[in-house]
């Protein structure tokens, strides 16, 4: 059995390993979808809204604002836009907030600076991770 002071001391360390994991997540979420950008080839200017209840939207949303909605509702399930838009949010800082992006730049904007941070956290990317990381 642990000591309420020991978990206390281990506090630091232990938010910081649960930050490192986030990010690893979410490093892990964009390259997906920028791999998944790539392959279908996906351009033009995009909104992506989380959800948010209050306004009446209770899933997150992908608007393609040049071309066609169609194409992007074909490659996005409504559960991976929900995982984008909650890494999105976390890198960004804030959760409810709208972001318009040329969607062939995904990974530059996003997940580039996403692997400076991990990196700069003594964070190695390891070949499962890389194979997906279209920024190289």
């Amino acid at each position: 059995m642990k000591k309420l002071s020991t978990l206390l001391s281990q506090r630091p360390d232990l938010l910081r390993q649960a930050r490192l994991a986030n990010l690893a997540f979410a490093y892990e979420t964009l390259a997906a979808c920028a791999e998944r950008i790539a392959r279908a080839h996906l351009t033009g200017s995009v909104t992506l809204s989380a959800a948010d209840p209050d306004a009446g939207r209770y899933c997150a949303t992908l608007v393609a604002l040049d071309g066609s909605q169609s194409v992007i509702e074909e490659h996005f399930t409504d559960e991976a836009l929900m995982d984008l838009a909650d890494v999105v949010a976390l890198v960004r800082g804030h959760p409810t907030e709208e972001v318009t992006f040329r969607i062939e730049e995904l990974a530059e904007i996003f997940l580039a600076p996403l692997r400076i941070e991990l990196e700069r956290e003594g964070v190695a990317i390891d070949p499962t991770a890389a194979r997906n990381d279209i920024t190289r």
